[in-house]
């Protein structure tokens, strides 16, 4: 992986040798050591994970459940070194399909060194989740996009001479590329060229299950295609009109009527007018719930942050709800709501939400805008960060860009710094300083859940009318009430009449009780 001489004002880039700049890319793009070449003549391969995605190799706790979901998603996931050609018709149900050879490439405009290696490495991770194989790739220091070909001219046959060295058949682009843009590089580099939104999407494509999922998902595909149509010659005019012959070609085809590519571009409008459709007619059925926690009282508290920061583990640890939990981006898609309680017996809800990454594209953000609604309905919101991460804060920052978009920065948020036993603790500290609202937990080995619950506890919503009621023994579905709803039960005595209770409840329930006030 090369990069080109920094000619801007960074005097960092500036005072660095090559050897010092292969080894920041080695370090992108490799889990243990830098990448090495076995052979002068083999392409030049990557080893290890990226360390975007968390080096913790136990990856599952008792509290994650069997995991079947997840072990249905592996058994398809495509495999190093096995080809889709058959040479038998009996391999066909053992078919795997092979890994994409992708070489990534960035501009490095603004900002550090760290920056644009955080940013890269993020890149890298996304094409392994994709289920792709990082080959190599390319960084070149530049001031704005070249508005033809993205790169340089230099830096893009540069670009095609490591394609054709690595025996790629992908480049993944660390940025959303314009349609001339893409089109001219990938008449340079000869392969498909695939844009960080394109990226995300087909992650999103591969994970989406529900039925709304994927709805939400294909909206985002068909608003990102849209502007991105393209026709090759007759395909341009398929539909001819007139009645005078044109070029002796007879009647019916003086020129061209209405051609292919508006035709195509109906049907994606058509396509997306029907997908709004189905998406608000699912949306009632989540209000309607939402609904009745509110008329009940029910606190919500929504678990949100970064992708793979640890959120559906956490929501394991908390209620046992056996979320599929994979050490992948956007692993999870579809929220899930579980009922949790407080030591002292307040009942909430726990919704865990779809992960947020730096320059989240816009089409997910409207397109999943419902499903987000979970983050900006609820009365708490734990924020999980990957405290391990190299850039933490960029973390924090890019998820309150997204609470900002969906209008929940008003809400009460909690820090939720997880991963502490793999974090550095200096870096815990430096983070603790700056977020003074914070629990450090770890939830593959249990610390510090216990204080996150007692600060859960303090934080939500708690019942605010205090009641004395004599409560007969035959109204002992009132007694439940107060049990499995929210009320603070105080003081609980039988007497001879009925049952004399002592809690703080809410307005509501506090009027059904009404007839029921006792004072002595």
């Amino acid at each position: 992986m090369t990069t080109q001489k920094n000619t801007g004002p960074d005097s960092d880039a500036q005072d660095m040798s090559p050897e010092e700049i292969q080894a920041v890319i080695d370090r992108i793009l490799s889990k243990d050591a830098p990448a090495t070449v076995q052979d002068r003549d083999e392409p030049r391969g990557v080893l290890g994970k990226a360390q975007a995605i968390s080096r913790l190799d136990d990856e599952h706790s008792i509290y994650d459940g069997d995991q079947e979901d997840l072990a249905e998603r592996r058994a398809l996931r495509r495999t190093v070194g096995l080809s889709t050609e058959l040479e038998d018709v009996t391999e066909v149900e053992y078919r795997q399909l092979r890994l994409e050879r992708v070489v990534l490439a960035g501009l490095w405009t603004e900002g550090t060194l760290a920056d644009a290696e955080n940013s890269l490495r993020e890149l890298a991770a996304l094409a392994e989740t994709a289920g792709s194989e990082v080959l190599d790739g390319i960084v070149q220091r530049r001031m704005k996009p070249d508005p033809g070909t993205f790169l340089g001219s230099g830096k893009a046959m540069e670009l095609k001479d490591i394609v054709m060295s690595t025996g790629a058949d992908t480049v993944v682009v660390d940025a959303e590329l314009a349609p001339s843009q893409r089109r001219g590089l990938e008449d340079i580099v000869k392969v498909k060229v695939v844009d960080r939104t394109t990226l995300i999407l087909d992650i999103f494509a591969q994970h989406a299950k529900s039925r709304e999922g994927k709805a939400q998902v294909e909206l985002a595909q068909l608003e990102y295609l849209l502007p991105r149509l393209r026709g090759w010659g007759d395909s341009m005019s398929r539909q001819a009109g007139g009645q005078v012959g044109g070029a002796g070609a007879g009647m019916g085809s003086r020129g061209p009527g209405e051609t292919k590519i508006e035709l195509d571009r109906r049907r994606i409008r058509t396509r997306m007018a029907k997908l709004r459709r189905e998406i608000a007619a699912m949306k009632p059925s989540r209000e309607t719930k939402r609904a009745n926690r509110r008329r009940n009282a029910v606190p919500s508290v929504a678990i949100a942050g970064y992708t793979n920061a640890g959120k559906s583990s956490l929501l394991n640890r908390l209620t046992d709800a056996g979320v599929l939990v994979e050490n992948a981006l956007f692993a999870t898609l579809d929220p899930t709501v579980r009922k949790a309680q407080t030591p002292d017996g307040i009942g909430y809800t726990l919704s865990d939400t779809v992960g947020f990454v730096r320059s989240l594209p816009t089409q997910l953000v409207e397109a999943f805008r419902s499903t987000l609604e979970e983050v900006a309905d609820a009365d708490l919101i734990l924020h999980v960060v990957d405290v391990s991460h190299p850039d933490p804060e960029g973390q924090i920052a890019a998820v309150r860009q997204v609470f900002s978009e969906v209008d929940a920065r008003k809400i009460p948020e909690i820090i939720v710094l997880n991963k502490a036993d793999a974090a550095d603790p200096f870096v815990i500290e430096r983070l603790k300083q700056k977020e003074p609202r914070h629990v450090v937990v770890s939830t593959r080995t249990g610390q510090g859940i216990a204080e996150l619950l007692g600060a859960i506890s303090e934080a939500i919503p708690r019942p605010g009318v205090r009641v004395e009621v004599l409560i007969p023994y035959n109204r002992g579905e009132l007694i439940n009430k107060l049990h499995n709803t929210e009320a603070e039960i105080l003081s609980l005595e039988h007497e001879e009449e009925g049952t004399r209770v002592v809690a703080m409840v809410h307005e509501n329930l506090a009027a059904e009780l009404e007839s029921f006030v006792s004072n002595g």
